[in-house]
């Protein structure tokens, strides 16, 4: 195999920026919604969504080369992953995509030299209300930002109820788990299961409407509060957010609630151990960026869980980008 040209390599890298930000304004201003099977010519798209027509064809030109809509002979055609833009797709990523199109992004990346000086957040330079409050102080990029979250959920759940066999458990705990998508499908495929929805008050009062019969809400601090009891605890993408410290200390908690032989199951997207490209290792750095977490491998993991009480069993992969890692209280 030819190796790289590494100019081409370091060109392609200094200068590539301008490559998420085409996807992110074609995916603010709609362009994968203007058509659908019928091919267009970029003037007649420009005309759909309010662009420059020149603009606009040598935006389309440059995602096409990496496989984001298909430029042939004048005409824009959709391909798999420009279908993926489309708001009406049952897969949409355009919630994805206008989200890391958004200003706290980007700016966060104005400071990132302090990130890799210090280890901490550059976005503590940008947002003296913090990255949450970010969002509470800006309610249309909050909105934008649930709607991500929510598109990224109707993938990764299905992936996990189908990646794991829960019914062994009489009662699962979902800790952190926001408006409770995850432990609703996980209840639905397991009738015999009941569910306790753990997260922050003004969180548990939003999903106030989830509660029932076998659905029971439990509001407080993972920091603070003590846990519920359970047969097994799911933990999804909370543990990313925090680094080494406030993670084993998370992670204690669980295992003071839970009895032993009860099953944690850690799901995230898992660092592999190899020097090829992964999500998982950009993932990474917007979490040191914007939050100070970060993405672990499964070796990680296991020197956080094992101080805290857990014995890490296996990592179950899903058809999604997350993985389960089953630990096991000691």
């Amino acid at each position: 195999m030819t190796e790289a040209n590494p100019f081409e390599t370091l060109i392609q890298l200094a200068g590539g920026a301008c490559l998420p930000r085409c996807l992110h304004v074609v995916a603010e201003i709609g362009v994968a919604d203007a058509f659908d099977e019928d091919p267009q010519t970029p003037a007649q798209l420009a005309a759909k969504v309010g662009a420059n027509p020149d603009a606009l064809a040598r935006v389309l030109r440059l995602l096409s080369a990496y496989g984001v809509f298909q430029v042939e002979r004048g005409k824009v055609r959709h391909s798999p992953a420009s279908r993926l833009l489309r708001s009406d797709h049952p897969q949409s990523m355009r919630p994805l995509a206008r989200m890391f199109g958004l200003d706290i992004n980007w700016k966060s990346y104005d400071e990132f030299e302090q990130s890799v000086r210090t280890g901490e957040p550059s976005s503590k330079k940008i947002l003296p209300e913090g990255f949450w409050g970010y969002f509470a102080e800006h309610p249309d990029a909050g909105r934008i930002f649930n709607e991500a979250m929510t598109a990224k959920a109707q993938t990764q759940v299905p992936a996990v109820v189908a990646g794991y066999e829960f019914s062994p458990f009489a009662t699962i705990a979902d800790i952190g788990g926001g408006r409770g998508h995850l432990l609703r499908a996980v209840l639905q495929a397991n009738p015999s299961a009941r569910g306790v929805l753990f997260d922050l008050p003004n969180v548990i009062q939003d999903a106030s409407g989830v509660a029932g019969d076998r659905l029971t809400l439990q509001a407080g601090d993972f920091f603070k509060d003590a846990l519920p009891k359970a047969d097994c605890y799911l933990i999804m993408e909370v543990i990313h957010d925090w680094g080494d410290k406030e993670s084993q200390s998370i992670f204690e908690a669980i295992r003071r609630a839970a009895q032993p032989g009860a099953k944690l199951l850690v799901i995230e997207q898992m660092v592999p151990d190899d020097n090829l490209p992964h999500w998982s290792k950009m993932l990474d750095i917007h979490m040191l960026a914007l939050l100070g977490g970060k993405q672990r491998t499964r070796e990680e993991y296991t020197v956080l869980l094992r101080p805290a009480g857990f014995k890490v069993v296996q990592v179950h992969p899903t058809r999604s980008d997350v993985s389960i890692l089953e630990a096991q209280a000691s």
